[in-house]
């Protein structure tokens, strides 16, 4: 067995792989959109925007090559993932308060007895209950681990974080069995 060599947080023995934890936070890895967040079925934000920061960590193997794995997958998949909802209106299409129909033209979301119309082009319905960084973690953390190049990175853990403004952030997260 080899010798132990702990640094930061990375431990290794010199006779096998190691394991580290690797932050990716690019100034790119950013999206803006408006949305707002649900209360109840009679209480709701204003419609706004915030520029949203997404940041991913990853728990895996370090080879013998002193590499873990080619980070331009995963950064490549968070861009384009930031980049399909940059600059559109977030509704969540699983709100048990909120109804939304769509013609060719527009979509008209009803809350509580008002009606917001919206052309087509400006709107991206996601399959979420409420547009809240609690929400979004999550919606970027399933398509990543759905993503078949993103499973042949063989991580160990994979932990989303999305930001609505500094020092608000949640997270979610993915292990191995």
């Amino acid at each position: 067995m080899g010798a132990e060599i702990t640094t930061g947080t990375t431990t290794a023995t010199s006779a096998s792989t190691s394991t580290t934890k690797i932050e990716i936070s690019k100034d790119y890895l950013h999206f803006s959109s408006a949305h707002f967040t649900i209360f109840s079925a009679s209480e709701r934000e204003n419609l706004h925007g915030h520029t949203f920061y997404v940041k991913a960590f990853v728990d895996c193997n370090v080879g013998s090559t002193g590499l873990a794995f080619d980070y331009n997958i995963l950064k490549e998949k968070l861009k384009a993932l930031c980049d399909s909802i940059d600059e559109k209106v977030l509704l969540p299409a699983q709100s048990p308060y909120l109804s939304i129909a769509q013609d060719d033209q527009y979509v008209v979301a009803e809350f509580a007895g008002e009606k917001l119309p919206f052309l087509l082009r400006d709107v991206l319905i996601l399959e979420l209950r409420n547009v809240t960084v609690e929400e979004l973690a999550p919606w970027f953390l399933s398509r990543l681990v759905e993503d078949a190049a993103i499973a042949q990175l063989e991580l160990l853990r994979l932990e989303i974080q999305v930001s609505s403004g500094p020092g608000q952030w949640a997270s979610s997260s993915w292990a191995t069995a």
